[in-house]
Order: C-alpha cells, then structure tokens, then sequence
C-alpha cells in the first residue's frame, strides 16, 4: 500500500486488524505445523493474536479500536479466567458472579479511565505495554501445561508488536530524494515516553504483573510435578500384585 504525503500517514483500524491477523493465522499454522500444539489452542492462539493488534489503539479516544477492543477484552477475559476459577475449586453460581463482574469493570470501567486519563501514542504504544499485556495473558490463561500458557502469552505480544511495527513503517515515505520520515517515527517502538509519571506507572506494572506471573509459574509447575508423581504411585500401586486369595 502506496501513501502520498498529505494523505493521513497512519495505518487505520483495518490495516491494523489485517496485519496482526495473517500474522496470527500464520504463528498459529506454524506452531501447530512444527510445534505440535493442540489445534483449538493454536487457534485460540491465533485469535489472540489478530486482536490484540488493536490494543495500542486504546489511547485514540472515542472510536472502533477503543469499542472493539474493550468489547472484546471485557468477553474474553472472563472466559480466559474460567480454568483457574475452576482450580479455586468456586462453585458454578461463583464463577458466573466474578465473570459478570470482570465484564462491567472492563467494559465500563476501563473504557471510563481509557477516555479521561489516556494520551495518545503515549505508553500504551511502547515495548513494555506489549510485556504488559503478555503477562496479563498469562495470569489469565491459567491452563495445567505452562508450554500452553507461554505460547498464549507470546501470541498477545506478538499481535500488539505487529501494531507499532506497522505505525513505524507508516512513518516513513519514499521520495523523489530518498525517504521521507515523520515526527511520528520512533513513537510506537519506544522503552519510554515523555511524561515521568506514565514511565513510572508502566515499569511498575512491568515488575509487578513479572513477579505475579513468575510465582505462579513457579506454583503450576510444581503443581504439575506432584500430579505426575501421584498419578505415577496410582499406576505403580494398580500394578502392585495383591496377596493371593488361596491360602494353604
């Protein structure tokens, strides 16, 4: 796709959800191909991924990428979350209480503080909001195997990394005279923006969500080791010959 200057030099909302889905469908194609992971996650994977390249776009104030995305999130969220309510051991009734209650803070609330208390291109179009969404993926994916957790959460950074790659190749032109760059460039892929205390919030949220996710993968991967070992002593105590049932 040919821009001219003085034309809007901004991939829009469907360049955006175009480019994170192919790449999407194609990490999800790929790892299903070579990585062997079960499809529908793989899938899943590539759903992700295609929306998360709207993400970025929460800052641009009232418009599709704001309703879409936070539609979405305020859906799917929940839904991520329903396996680790399960291992809380929460009742039915429960589950469809917090999940109810996770839609309305999302869906209101997030919209709420995205349209009073955003700037645009400021953190959220930066590297650590993509490390940010991953590991809330993650937290949120809360499946038994952690191959499945990471592949999820890398499918999240990936599609919100398609987002600021494809602003930054927006930016610059070819002209007559070489290329053409805008003030935009180097605004998307950026460790930190220009207010301090946006910078702090953000790497707080880094360290933060990063100790979160470590101890729970920490948690599950033990979890795991004492389910193997006590589905190993079933299997060995099943195999176990009994006592004989004749007695001299």
């Amino acid at each position: 796709m040919r821009l001219v200057w003085g034309e809007s030099s901004v991939p829009g909302f469907r360049v955006h959800i175009t480019g994170s889905t192919i790449v999407g469908a194609g990490y999800a194609a790929a790892t299903w191909a070579i990585g062997d992971m079960p499809p529908m996650t793989c899938a899943l994977a590539g759903g992700l991924c295609a929306v998360s390249g709207m993400l970025p776009d929460l800052d641009s104030g009232p418009g599709i990428p704001l309703k879409e995305s936070v539609a979405f999130a305020a859906a799917v969220v929940p839904l991520l979350m329903i396996h680790r309510f399960q291992q809380m051991g929460l009742p039915t009734e429960a589950i469809i209480l917090i999940g109810a209650a996770l839609y309305l803070a999302i869906r209101f609330g997030m919209t709420w503080l995205l349209q009073n208390h955003s700037v645009h291109r400021g953190m959220f179009h930066s590297l650590p909001a993509a490390l940010i969404a991953g590991q809330i993926a993650f937290l949120a994916f809360g499946a038994e195997e952690p191959l499945r957790r990471y592949f999820i959460a890398s499918a999240v950074v990936l599609g919100f990394l398609t987002h600021l790659v494809l602003d930054e190749i927006w930016a610059v032109r070819m002209g007559l005279f070489g290329p053409k760059v805008k003030k935009s460039f180097g605004t998307a892929l950026k460790f930190y923006g220009s207010e301090a205390w946006s910078n702090l919030l953000t790497y707080v949220l880094v360290v933060v969500l990063g100790a979160l996710a470590a101890g729970d993968a920490s948690w599950n991967e033990r979890a795991q080791v004492m389910r193997q070992q006590m589905e190993q002593a079933t299997r060995t105590y099943q195999t176990f010959p009994g006592p004989s049932p004749y007695r001299r």
